[in-house]
């Protein structure tokens, strides 16, 4: 076990810094522009909703690359290993392409399609155009952490990460008030420190490949062959985000004060998952070596000490989260409005983080593992069982805490149950330097 907890403290502290970046990023965004008024407030809820999935629907670029990495790794094949990370940065900056050129001329309608109030709507289309500028940095990003993550360096990640969110901080605070340019000054600022932070991972990745020999021109067949490997985390990530963006959406027609009480609530729950997932990362980078590396016992070790890490962890920033509560509600904003509907919100999220800290380990056990087919299917499964009882929340009068307890308590406990049932199959035990 001792030998366990140092692999996984050695990877996982580290990640923790580096997975919080982006709920930072919009926690800081929260805080400023929560300053600005509850509409400025509630039309960064909707953007941020939409953007976050921009995002999100892709991050197989870092998981599934993490996996395949640290597969080789384990086989002792580096430079076949550098260059299959290549080949994901490559499809991150095609996808990013892509999700800019799509999403800007549909951003009135993404934000009406939310549900929007005639007050929030500007504020949403303003921040929400600007900030998709960020979005082929961002999955460059994603693509080049996998990359890291794999060769067992998550420290690299973790000082970037840091980097980023000091200036993210300080651009949105000098842009927002200092240059008097509101919202879009938050948007702008974010969006400058994300190329930063993806021009600073395309450095170390680069030069790591030329010390390795790996070629650093695309290769049309090693890009398709990372996006068929993504392609079932990508249906298991948009089964997710159909989730989420569920609860965005009735939160939305709610009220403004519930979906920015609800937009402050689910960036702190990204911000704990992020937390958990720091273990999960770990768990990818240790499952793929071991796998890659034969030793299927080891894997099942590992699993079974990062399940014990997980509810631990859980019940630990569960606690943090009640004793914090009055401290959170006044650094976002001052009305009485959202405080009395975020206050309960965040009791939900807090009871319910045990639960969440097995979830996320699983899951990333089984990623490392590359049972992507199996992890896709649950999550549709999931999606089933949650999205009839979220939109009938209105319908049936609940509102901002019954909506929680579908997000927070059914939906992953839901969870929960088909990934313990896959982990104690042991059907993901495979292994060899590349999935069969």
């Amino acid at each position: 076990m001792r030998r366990h907890d140092r692999e996984i403290l050695a990877l996982a502290v580290p990640a923790f810094g580096a997975l919080v970046a982006e709920p930072l990023f919009r926690l800081a965004d929260s805080a400023i522009v929560g300053h600005l008024g509850t509409p400025q407030l509630a039309g960064l809820g909707i953007a941020a909703a939409i953007l976050t999935t921009g995002v999100n629907v892709f991050v197989f670029l870092a998981y599934a690359t993490t996996a395949a990495v640290a597969r080789r790794v384990g086989a002792n094949e580096l430079p076949a290993a550098i260059r299959q990370g290549m080949d994901g940065i490559w499809l991150a900056l095609l996808l990013g392409l892509s999700v800019l050129a799509a999403g800007y001329p549909f951003a009135p309608a993404l934000v009406d399609f939310f549900g929007a109030s005639a007050t929030a709507a500007p504020h949403a289309v303003t921040y929400l155009r600007i900030s998709l500028f960020g979005i082929p940095a961002m999955l460059t990003v994603l693509a080049a952490t996998g990359v890291l993550r794999g060769l067992q360096d998550t420290r690299t990640p973790l000082y970037v990460a840091v980097g980023g969110f000091t200036a993210n901080a300080g651009l949105n605070v000098l842009l927002v008030y200092g240059a008097g340019l509101g919202i879009a000054g938050s948007a702008w600022g974010t969006v400058l420190t994300q190329w930063g932070m993806a021009a600073v991972y395309l450095t170390v990745v680069v030069r790591g490949a030329r010390r390795h020999g790996a070629s650093l021109r695309p290769d049309p067949s090693g890009i398709r062959t990372c996006a068929q490997a993504g392609a079932p985390l990508l249906v298991r990530t948009l089964s997710l985000r159909a989730v989420l963006l569920i609860g965005t959406s009735v939160a939305a027609r709610l009220g403004d004060a519930s979906v920015a009480a609800h937009q402050i609530t689910l960036t702190l729950w990204a911000l704990l998952a992020f937390a958990l997932d720091a273990i999960a990362i770990a768990g990818q980078a240790i499952i793929g070596r071991y796998l890659g590396a034969d030793d299927a016992a080891g894997a099942r070790a590992a699993c079974r000490r990062m399940v014990q890490w997980g509810v631990l962890s859980g019940v630990v920033l569960g606690v943090l989260v009640l004793l914090a509560r009055p401290l959170i509600l006044p650094l976002f904003t001052g009305d009485p409005a959202v405080h009395d509907a975020l206050f309960p919100a965040l009791l939900v999220v807090a009871v319910t983080q045990p639960v969440a800290g097995v979830v996320f380990v699983l899951d990333g056990v089984l990623m490392g593992a590359g049972d992507g087919p199996y992890l896709a299917g649950a999550m549709l499964a999931v999606l089933a069982v949650f999205a009839p009882v979220a939109l009938a929340v209105p319908t049936l009068g609940g509102g901002l805490t019954a909506l929680w307890w579908t997000i927070a308590g059914l939906m992953m406990t839901t969870r929960l149950a088909t990934l313990c049932w896959r982990a104690r199959s042991g059907r993901w035990l495979v292994t060899g330097a590349v999935r069969g």
